[in-house]
């Protein structure tokens, strides 16, 4: 895409492959004279978001660090209905206590999050940074929760055209389905929305919203509603989805979505989701979810295409995204927790981390009091099954190939609390990569 933009908002995002399309060419004009205010939002579907709308957040990101102001919505109405757009099937209808849970856990995601982005790299900072902005999280059930139905189809419903509502993807889509269909609380979902950009723009003086480009239609509902209603204009921003090389959707494993919560997904799962990117989708990566200049980025790339990259290029995205996401001190803890797999001490982790970073290896249990009276190491590796026999286990610790923690023992070593490496866990190795987790119970 041309870079041929007035405001640097729009230049950078060009750079960056992350504009979709706009509705109209004056935003260009706008942001490069004036401070905008600009939304984005985000329904409750679960109680953590993930790596997609880490997306849109980044897209709000970028616009503050060029001087700009936004706003994030949480979907306290729009939630209660369910978007269409994109989806095959209506979404199951979640009760207002888990949709009340789910808007509390995004508002500290959100706040956090973008709170982090606006501050990370300052030398890379855009035209018209440093005015600060408490970058607020709004519910949409606030302002829609006193409209009465009829209400609502006098004031609002009548400025909408069913046959251009038709004419949008989100619902042109469904509507082929013959099975399926689309349900009218579905087909609803736009004007909520678009009365959501009209609110905003009589209230906040939001000139600005941006999305997914599974969300133009939804965006241009909002536009036209406010020309309608209010005559002055207001303009719409979509960023392409992210796929990978393969075409498949970032963020999608075979165990699930990549969240943001540390408790669905913990900092070290989710550096090593970035760690395992494939060398073709890694410049995308950097351009979508990092603040790295595009000399710094170009810089890391030219690595993979001259044939000197060895997953050093991928352990920075993953360290900048993780920074990002989880802060420094996680994302410095999920660096050292990796260089462990690979041979450094194991210490200073929680029970949680290291269960984490040991996922895949099987474990045994001891005895608190049995480790707090010290055990010796040849029992411990055959009393945990690690090695079938004393003999065994002997010859492994007198040829090197016994450890703790991936530190060497010898045989007279007694293993006690002082050798965990978490609040109650240590790792037993033999050989290079033989891994056991004992944990220590009662």
């Amino acid at each position: 895409m041309s870079t041929n933009f007035q405001s640097s908002v729009l230049r950078e995002l060009a750079w960056r492959d992350r504009i979709d399309a706009t509705t109209h060419t004056e935003l260009d004009e706008l942001l490069g004279k004036e401070s905008v205010v600009l939304y984005a939002g985000f329904d409750p579907t679960a109680d953590s978001l993930h790596i997609g709308n880490l997306v849109v957040m980044m897209g709000l990101a970028f616009y503050q660090r060029h001087g700009h102001k936004p706003l994030m919505i949480a979907g306290g109405a729009t939630g209660r209905i369910g978007d269409p757009s994109g989806k095959a099937t209506e979404r199951e209808l979640m009760s207002v206590e888990k949709i009340e849970h789910n808007i509390a856990c995004h508002s500290a995601q959100l706040r956090t999050i973008l709170d982090r982005a606006v501050h990370m790299h300052p030398e890379n900072l855009g035209d018209g940074a440093g005015e600060a902005w408490d970058t607020p999280v709004l519910n949409n059930y606030d302002w829609l929760r006193d409209w009465t139905f009829l209400d609502f189809l006098r004031d609002i419903g009548k400025h909408f055209r069913v046959n251009t509502m038709i004419a949008k993807d989100s619902v042109k889509n469904r509507l082929t389905e013959r099975e399926q269909g689309l349900s009218f609380t579905e087909f609803s979902y736009m004007l909520i929305q678009g009365f959501d950009f009209y609110h905003l723009r009589e209230h906040h003086s939001c000139q600005l919203q941006i999305g997914g480009s599974d969300q133009w239609g939804n965006i241009t509902a909002g536009t036209e509603l406010i020309r309608r209603k209010m005559g002055v204009p207001a303009f719409g921003m979509t960023m392409p989805l992210l796929l990978d090389s393969a075409g498949n959707k970032f963020g999608k494993t075979a165990a699930g979505a990549i969240w943001l919560d540390p408790a669905r997904t913990s900092p070290y799962a989710f550096y090593q989701y970035w760690i395992n990117r494939d060398d073709a989708d890694v410049e995308k990566l950097f351009k979508t979810f990092t603040f790295l200049s595009q000399d710094e980025i170009t810089a890391l790339c030219a690595q993979i295409e001259d044939g000197s990259n060895r997953g050093q290029v991928q352990q920075r995205l993953a360290y900048e995204i993780t920074w990002l996401v989880h802060g420094k001190d996680e994302a410095d803890m999920a660096v050292r927790a990796s260089r462990m797999l690979f041979g450094e001490r194991i210490e200073g982790l929680d029970d949680k981390a290291l269960a984490s970073l040991f996922a895949e290896v099987p474990s045994a249990e001891v005895s608190r009091d049995a480790l707090a009276a010290g055990i010796n190491i040849l029992d411990l590796l055959v009393d945990t099954g690690l090695q079938p026999s004393k003999g065994a286990a002997r010859r492994l610790v007198q040829q090197g190939g016994g450890y703790v923690n991936n530190e060497r023992v010898d045989a007279d070593t007694t293993v006690t609390h002082d050798h965990l490496a978490s609040e109650s866990m240590l790792v037993l190795r033999a050989g290079k990569k033989k891994y056991l987790v004992v944990k220590t119970v009662g």
